[in-house]
């Protein structure tokens, strides 16, 4: 619904994305859930595998260059020698630069392109979940999934994970020369890696853990911002300006904190594995000078051996800055996976049925019994039983929380009934596809949300194939011809958000022109007069006696004098029907709605200074 159900409390709810109740990522292994939206592009991987190795072996090779010349020296005799030697290191070059380029096109193309995929599969996706899920997840913390989160897993596919395999390769590739070009050199290094992996996975788990809070921190920044600029005529009419500034600012400090803790974290890794690493490439280099001088080595085995150990540290290196990326991308992804893997409660049966055509619009509630999933100790529905002939116009009024709204949540199958069932033309609606059951329905709610697309399309929102006639027809019929003309491009006039650029009665045509291009057998009015002037209703109503028409209709209305017209009045009642008729039938009763009614008669005649005949005779 377009407003939040005057059937739930206004109880504050804890969202299921709270940090402390995410499953925590313990390794990368959660990047495992991105390969399903790798596997459509193997051969772009291939492609990037073959450049990286091609590239790697090109960078591993001027080692063994640099050998041969060391070895054979720069005397005048190796004149020829050197030609070739700097030709083919030339070749070498090319080799390394054709690679890299096609490395970093292909890696980035798939970066840019698998984030694109798990984008549109994510909104997809939540557009499926129901309202339950948008109850416990604020909006503001999925939007940080789809935006920060998708941009860490695009930085470690686009980058951060070619990074990572060249350097392996490199560190690999490395290894192997050095231990044939000096296997005692060799030796001493391999001692130095344990002292270089602790520190790799002691920061490693602790930047994994920072990033996790701090990606959290970043989404509550996002979340407030959202919710105040969404209300932002709401702050500044109760003055609460200095108050979300404030809230926002601690939000942002603890976001930053969470960064800094986060970047410490990083960087002490970082020089913890430059000042391993590097110390024993020191301390291995002056054996290897010794061993120079002793004669037991060659100058070119040393040199080849500096170039290879400055390689194998080099990759390391890479691999422990590249080790954080990796870390934070598995938290977004775990994210993103979460998000995905939440299957909707309210989804279409293996073999659903369809429903006869035309449809009709008879509704049946058979002794349905409801509870939202916040409050399932209170029965919004209670042995609630309604029939609604076809072409009838039937009116829910009562007291807020009485369950009005809940009825039409439930026929458009937002939530199934916890007891009964509820059918359109005798079939139970559980058992079609939502997509079809809510083909055939046509809302218009108190506060209709308007996109921030032009006029013709929020028109055509009701059905999205419609020819521009059509969508000029239904804007005639609900009257939006009549403020037209005030609109600097008319039906190409862009709305804005949320459509603040026009009035309520303006809004309130616009979602009628809609329900109308719809053309639904089933058509559900949520209080679409209540916050209207008396003028803009009297133009709005004239649009709904028009929808209205032929159609099955179910009227939610506070004011009563709106729903007089109704062929029935249902009165609900802590969602139980207490009563049913029409006004006069239901005056006679003296009963709740006659209670009901007289108090906002009394009140519109004390308001107006009308006589009672007055006063009653509009309602």
């Amino acid at each position: 619904m377009s407003r939040q159900s005057q059937d739930q409390t206004s109880a504050d709810q804890s969202p299921s994305s709270a940090p402390d109740e995410r499953p925590k990522s313990r390794n990368v292994k959660a990047l495992r859930g991105i390969l399903p939206f790798l596997r459509p592009y193997r051969w772009v991987v291939a492609g990037a595998l073959v450049a990286l190795t091609v590239a790697a072996g090109a960078t591993l090779a001027i080692g063994q260059a640099v050998r041969r010349m060391v070895d054979n020296g720069f005397s005048q005799s190796q004149a020829a020698f050197l030609d070739q030697y700097f030709l083919a290191l030339f070749g070498v070059i090319v080799v390394l630069a054709f690679a890299t380029f096609g490395r970093f096109y292909l890696v980035t193309w798939l970066g840019e392109r698998v984030v694109a995929d798990i984008r549109r599969a994510v909104y997809n996706h939540v557009l499926n979940l129901n309202p339950e899920f948008f109850e416990l997840t604020r909006t503001g913390e999925v939007l940080s999934r789809l935006t920060t989160d998708t941009t860490l897993i695009q930085s470690v596919i686009g980058s951060s994970a070619s990074v990572a395999l060249r350097n392996v390769l490199l560190f690999l590739g490395g290894m192997v020369l050095l231990v044939l070009t000096a296997p005692k050199l060799a030796g001493l290094i391999l001692l130095f890696v344990p002292l270089v992996v602790v520190p790799i996975v002691y920061f490693g788990r602790k930047v994994r853990m920072l990033s996790r809070l701090a990606q959290d921190r970043v989404a509550d920044v996002s979340s407030m911002a959202e919710e105040s600029l969404n209300a932002v005529q709401t702050v500044q009419a109760f003055t609460h300006e200095a108050a979300d500034r404030e809230g926002f600012a601690r939000a942002t400090e603890d976001a930053f904190a969470a960064a800094v803790r986060r970047i410490r974290s990083r960087a002490w890794l970082t020089a913890a594995v430059i000042m391993l690493v590097f110390g024993a490439v020191d301390l291995v280099l002056w054996i290897g000078a010794r061993d120079v001088a002793g004669g037991t080595l060659t100058s070119g085995q040393l040199a080849a051996f500096v170039f290879y150990a400055i390689v194998v540290s080099g990759a390391v290196g890479a691999l422990s800055e590249v080790w954080g990326d990796l870390q934070r991308a598995a938290g977004a992804t775990e994210r993103l996976m979460e998000l995905l893997h939440t299957e909707p409660k309210i989804k279409a049966p293996a073999d659903p049925l369809s429903l006869p055509r035309p449809v009709q619009g008879k509704i049946d509630f058979e002794d349905v019994t409801f509870h939202y999933p916040t409050r399932p100790s209170v029965s919004a529905l209670e042995d609630f039983s309604l029939t609604v002939r076809p072409g009838e116009t039937v009116a829910l009024v009562g007291p807020s929380g009485a369950g009005k709204t809940t009825v039409f949540q439930l026929l458009l199958r937002f939530y199934d009934p916890d007891e009964g069932c509820v059918c359109l033309d005798g079939i139970d609606i559980a058992r079609l596809d939502p997509v079809e059951l809510r083909s055939c329905m046509g809302l218009v709610a108190q506060d209709p949300v308007i996109f921030s697309r032009s006029l013709a399309e929020n028109i055509r929102y009701g059905r999205p194939d419609a020819s521009d006639e059509e969508v000029m027809a239904a804007a005639r019929a609900a009257g939006v011809l009549d403020f037209l003309d005030h609109l600097p491009e008319g039906m190409e006039t862009e709305l804005g958000e949320r459509g603040t650029r026009l009035s309520g009665g303006q809004r309130q045509r616009i979602a009628i022109a809609r329900a109308l291009l719809r053309d639904p057998a089933v058509l559900l009015l949520d209080e679409a007069t209540s916050a209207l002037d008396a003028e803009s209703e009297r133009a709005v109503q004239a649009g709904l006696d028009v929808l209205m028409k032929g159609r099955t209709t179910l009227v939610i209305a506070h004011r009563l004098a709106t729903v007089l017209k109704a062929d029935r009045i249902v009165v609900l009642d802590h969602g139980r029907i207490v009563e049913s008729g029409t006004h006069k039938e239901l005056m006679a009763k003296n009963g709740l709605y006659a209670r009901l009614a007289r108090l906002q008669f009394d009140q519109n005649r004390e308001t107006l200074g009308l006589g009672e005949e007055e006063a009653t005779a509009g309602g």
